[in-house]
């Protein structure tokens, strides 16, 4: 069935809550007003208050409280407004839902899904429009995911609901609208498993998030000059799937990495330095690594788009390393 983003992620929530009475969902407006993106539209009008709670405006306090929740055996969904506002509950997520687990001898496990959105491109200025994916990914015992298609936003939502782990799950705002083929029927993509959503043999293009989008954009672009571009989409960080990423760089011998936060720090060189030290032999070029401008995001429309990687950006880092 054709759906979008949106609602692939709503459908997966849908059937979550239907199928287990243990998942409740909590967060600010996602209630009465349906989320600030529309995902939980409708579903207070079908599960009522106790499963779809609306919560005053302290993210400390809403994942805090849902950790003491997944500590007593039930599986909340948090949802926070933009991953911007994970800042304020940074502790609780990072002290408390990370370490928990290994603090108490394994006797607690948390399982906790905390969606959020991330990413640039709606003129929400430099304090709402970050990209920290990087961050959460940096810390043991959290579970990061990063959909970049209706499919694997549904697959990889049932893959959270599911886990034991507490699991941060980032939704960009800008593929809400995006549509594709996606199963009425539950189903799971494994975390930690990336998928090659292009093949090629002249150079890889590692991805993640809408940079897959982006990224594929580039590929048709270069296929036009002869360039025979592997797209290989992450789909989740923490874990990441290396053998997958080594396997197309062994036969390409090239590699190109994509994102969209800033490349000081950023989660595109824990790739290269993987691509570097365990696929040395395979490269024929030096790995190459496209993100944002290192600035705070403008507000100005121009500007924002200005700093954010575009197909033209990849096209560019690809040229370089063939």
């Amino acid at each position: 069935m054709n759906m979008t983003y949106r609602e692939a992620i709503s459908q997966a929530l849908r059937q979550a809550i239907t199928r287990d009475e243990r998942i409740f969902l909590m967060g600010e407006d996602i209630g009465r007003y349906g989320g600030s993106y529309a995902v939980t539209k409708g579903l207070l009008a079908d599960f009522g208050e106790e499963r779809i709670m609306d919560t005053p405006i302290s993210e400390a306090g809403v994942v805090g409280v849902a950790i003491g929740a997944a500590m007593g055996g039930l599986r909340p969904v948090v949802e926070l407004m933009t991953i911007n506002f994970a800042l304020l509950a940074m502790d609780q997520i990072v002290n408390h839902a990370a370490k928990l687990l290994c603090m108490s001898g394994g006797q607690i496990t948390i399982p906790l899904v905390v969606r959020t959105v991330g990413g640039a491109g709606r003129q929400l200025a430099a304090t709402h429009s970050q990209s920290f994916e990087g961050w959460f990914a940096h810390v043991p015992g959290i579970k990061v995911a990063t959909p970049a298609s209706p499919y694997d936003a549904k697959g990889l939502l049932r893959a959270a609901l599911d886990d034991p782990n507490p699991v941060i799950f980032i939704e960009h705002s800008l593929l809400y609208g995006l549509a594709g083929d996606v199963p009425e029927e539950e189903y799971s993509v494994p975390l930690g498993k990336a998928d090659v959503k292009r093949t090629g043999t002249d150079v890889t293009i590692v991805a993640y998030s809408r940079m897959v989008q982006v990224a594929l954009e580039a590929a048709a672009l270069l296929e036009k000059e002869g360039v025979n571009a592997e797209v290989m989409d992450l789909r989740s960080l923490r874990p990441w799937d290396k053998e997958t990423v080594l396997a197309s760089v062994k036969k390409t011998t090239r590699a190109v990495i994509a994102e969209e936060g800033w490349r000081t720090g950023g989660f595109g060189a824990e790739v290269a330095s993987t691509i570097a030290s365990e696929g040395f032999d395979y490269l024929d070029a030096p790995v190459q690594r496209v993100a944002g401008v290192e600035a705070p995001m403008p507000y100005n429309k121009a500007l924002e788009q200005a700093a954010i990687p575009k197909a033209s950006d990849i096209i560019a880092a690809v040229r370089a390393v063939l």
